[in-house]
């Protein structure tokens, strides 16, 4: 990789990231608490640089999210060949990219995710959605593997399919408001099956007007789907170091809560946001640090066996790497 021209950053930019972090996503910022101070803000530094990115498309007009996504494809370039950052994101990541060997593969397959967001393409098939669930939330995660250090390079195909499956779960519970902003994530084969074949020609209309029985059997489907991938990303957790495992843990237990709290509502989406309390949130926490204190006699084992943290060696590729699950 090439050497980037990094400033280290000052501590008033890892402060800006991890507020951008608490405000962002209580659930990520819930399980940063419990890794170490230095791992905790490189992972505030990742979550904010993605943060930014995908502000940066959302929040233009529609007809500028094309122009967006190209200035931010300039300025990563710029970033893995030494240009030179100004914002305080851009050098804290710059900095964790190269402390961590961030391969550029990553974040730009992240951006290309957006870029399928800025040009409103439509999601035929199950897999060009697990196609966007890799560009848009395993990248995260397996950027995030380099960020905890991973003891074997064969879990990340596992970190990829935890990533689809927390996709999966915002996609089942956003429905209603990517709607409302002219999104459809449901991909049409799977709308078919259930009933709805012709949704995606109604973008436009109120949610209220919506064929809720036939959307909440779509979203049934999908997180039946989703609990395939996590199962997957479970068993790649034994190959963090020990407190990472738990914040993992943590994360994955909170987001596969939000399918359960739809399933309990009939897995209707357009019955309101679905929430999970910071009460039952904390305590999933504690259940996830419970199941990896019952694993520690191994994590110790790693460790006294010479294997400390180090970067992956290998880059991932969709869907090569990725599919079949």
């Amino acid at each position: 990789m090439t050497a980037l021209a990094v400033v280290p950053p000052a501590t008033d930019a890892i402060a800006l990231c991890h507020h951008m972090l608490a405000t962002g996503s209580r659930s990520f910022a819930l399980a940063t608490r419990l890794l170490s101070r230095r791992t905790a803000d490189r992972a505030a530094v990742v979550y904010a640089w993605c943060r930014r990115a995908d502000d940066a498309v959302d929040l233009c007009a529609p007809a500028d999210a094309g122009a967006a996504v190209a200035r931010l494809r300039d300025e990563l370039s710029r970033l893995y060949t030494g240009g030179a950052a100004n914002d305080p994101t851009l050098v804290a990541f710059a900095a964790v990219v190269d402390e961590t060997a961030i391969p550029i593969a990553y974040p730009s397959a992240l951006l290309d995710g957006m870029a399928r967001d800025a040009s409103g393409a439509p999601y035929a098939t199950l897999d060009e959605l697990y196609g966007y669930g890799y560009q848009v939330a395993s990248t995260v995660g397996l950027m995030m593997s380099h960020v905890f250090g991973v003891r074997d390079d064969h879990a990340l195909r596992h970190a990829a399919h935890l990533g689809i499956a927390m996709q999966l779960t915002n996609i089942c519970r956003d429905v209603a408001e990517d709607w409302t902003r002219g999104r459809l994530y449901l991909p049409d084969e799977l709308c078919a099956e259930v009933g709805a074949g012709l949704l995606r020609r109604r973008l436009g209309e109120p949610v209220e007007a919506l064929p809720r029985a036939a959307i909440a059997r779509a979203v049934e489907r999908l997180l039946a789907v989703a609990d395939r991938f996590y199962r997957s990303g479970d068993r790649g957790i034994w190959a963090l170091p020990w407190r990472a495992g738990m914040a993992v843990r943590a994360a994955r237990q909170i987001y596969a809560q939000i399918g359960h709290q739809l399933a309990r509502h009939g897995f209707d989406p357009l019955a309101g946001r679905t929430i999970v309390p910071a009460w039952r949130k904390a305590w999933l926490a504690a259940v996830a640090g419970a199941a990896q204190l019952a694993g520690a006699p191994a994590a110790i084992g790693h460790r006294i066996g010479g294997r400390p943290p180090r970067s992956p060696t290998r880059v991932l590729r969709f869907p090569d790497d990725v599919l079949p699950l």
